[in-house]
């Protein structure tokens, strides 16, 4: 395992959504129901795989609740 999966291993839903680009905070405000359904399901399993199954959504989430530039 290298440096990157160690990390991976151990990110919580808020650094994963930084690491995606999505303000975490618009996101849970807007949306709590979904916000909280997939902070569970990314609580059993890897990052990796969280992204695999659900690409098309955090794209169209990083659209509607994007980060600051300046974060």
């Amino acid at each position: 395992m290298g440096a990157s999966d160690f990390i991976d291993l151990y990110m919580d839903f808020t650094e994963y959504l930084l690491h995606k680009k999505i303000d975490s905070t618009t996101f849970q405000k807007a949306n709590p129901v979904r916000f909280q359904e997939w902070e569970k399901i990314f609580m059993l399993m890897h990052p990796d795989s969280f992204t695999a199954q659900k690409k098309f959504l955090i794209n169209e989430t990083r659209r509607r609740y994007p980060l600051s530039e300046g974060l």
